[in-house]
């Protein structure tokens, strides 16, 4: 018994100075620090305004689909991306334009440019109440959010983006 428990102890202590801190395996070191990085403009629309785009006919009783009166977010100032056992929580924090903005939430921009480079591009888009609100400090103008990207969608990402109004901030992947 005292063998194979000092054999364990000596093994043990082998393998934490091989630098695991460091390692790739390490869930840890999967995504560094986050960085501040210029905003492009969007192009400008082509589609004509006046045509209306199509849509399915739907049943007697079929709602219309509610019109997204989200904004981008003023100014993202926190990414976040903490591993866990079935991927990673990405949570982004940022400041409002004006007090009151609520329902925020990250939305997955898809383009091919994106899955062709390997990036993951989030638009963190708030509400604001339509009634004008006072701007009030930036602490009270906080507004943060987070969602979980499974390991599957983690496949191939080497850079994770979340884009505001003024910024955006981007972690690279180890």
């Amino acid at each position: 018994m005292l063998k194979p428990l000092s054999l364990l102890v000596v093994v043990s202590l082998t393998l934490s100075a091989c630098g695991w801190r460091d390692s790739r395996v390490n869930p840890s070191n999967w995504f560094g620090g986050s960085r501040s990085t210029p905003v492009e403009a969007p192009p400008a629309d082509d589609a004509n305004a006046l045509i209306p785009q199509e849509r399915e006919r739907g049943g007697l009783f079929k709602r219309p689909e509610a019109e997204d009166t989200s904004v981008p977010i003023a100014k993202v100032d926190e990414l976040r991306i903490e591993p866990i056992p079935s991927g990673a929580i990405v949570y982004a924090s940022g400041t409002a334009i004006r007090q009151g903005a609520f329902d925020a939430r990250l939305v997955r921009v898809e383009s091919e440019e994106n899955q062709k480079n390997g990036i993951l591009e989030y638009t963190f888009r708030v509400d604001y109440p339509k009634t004008q609100t006072p701007q009030g400090s930036e602490r009270t103008r906080m507004v943060s959010d987070a969602i979980n990207v499974s390991s599957q969608e983690l496949e191939g990402v080497r850079l994770v983006r979340v884009v505001g109004q003024q910024n955006a901030l981007e972690s690279r992947r180890r």
